[in-house]
Formats: C-alpha cells, sequence, structure tokens
C-alpha cells in the first residue's frame, strides 16, 4: 500500500502562486511516474502534470501554459507543483496520484490510478 498526502492549497488571489506538496509512504519502491490532477465539482478529475523518478523528465497539459512546474525529490519521497500565475479557472481540488511501475509521463487513465491522496484545495479569487 500507498499512502499520499498532499499539503499547500489554500486561497489565493488571480496572478498569485501556491506551492503544493505531496507526501508518499508505505509501500514506495516503484514509484516512477507521479502526477497531479484536479478537480471541480460536476467534471471529471483531469490531468495537470506528471514527473518522472529522476526529476528531470515532465509532462503537463496544454492549460498549464509554463505557469506551473512540478518537481520531485526522490529522497523524500515527495512531489510537488509549483503554481504561478493563478487563474480563477485554477481553483479545484488537487489530487497527487501514483500507480508503482509506471513509467509513462504522457497517458493517465483515472480508472487505472492505484493510489490517489485526500486532496487539497485551491481557490483562486478574481
Amino acid at each position: 500500500q500507498v499512502q499520499l498526502v498532499e499539503s499547500g492549497g489554500g486561497l489565493v488571489q488571480a496572478g498569485g502562486s501556491l506551492r503544493l506538496s505531496c507526501a508518499a509512504s508505505g509501500r514506495t519502491f516503484g514509484l516512477y511516474a507521479m502526477a497531479w490532477f484536479r478537480q471541480t465539482p460536476g467534471r471529471e478529475r483531469e490531468f495537470v502534470a506528471s514527473v518522472g523518478w529522476d526529476n528531470i523528465n515532465t509532462h503537463y497539459a496544454n492549460f498549464v501554459k509554463g505557469r506551473f512546474t512540478i518537481s520531485r525529490d526522490s529522497d523524500k519521497n515527495s512531489m510537488y507543483l509549483q503554481m504561478n500565475s493563478l487563474e480563477p479557472e485554477d481553483t479545484a481540488v488537487y489530487y497527487c496520484a501514483a500507480k508503482p511501475f509506471y513509467r509513462d509521463l504522457t497517458t493517465w487513465r483515472i480508472h487505472e490510478i492505484d493510489y490517489w491522496g485526500q486532496g487539497t484545495r485551491v481557490t483562486v479569487s478574481s
């Protein structure tokens, strides 16, 4: 089992920044690729960004537009999402996701993800 705990959400004005964190614990061996997703009421959870074990290879959703940066500290079993130039449309609950031994950064099928965090809420006011 893998436990994922997100933190760092909050209320911020449009144009502001937040840094989300995801701490992984338990059977973390094999967590090659990890990802951030987000969800708003009435909409399907959507992919935001993913990062490989080496913290070099990354992949982003088009709507990120260079505003977000995903990173990872494998020694600490942690993943981060630096979000800059936030827009009201970024308001959502953000989730950390992991699928042991999965290496594909570009293809994430929600129903195939093994582990989710509890989510951290981000609210961007206009």
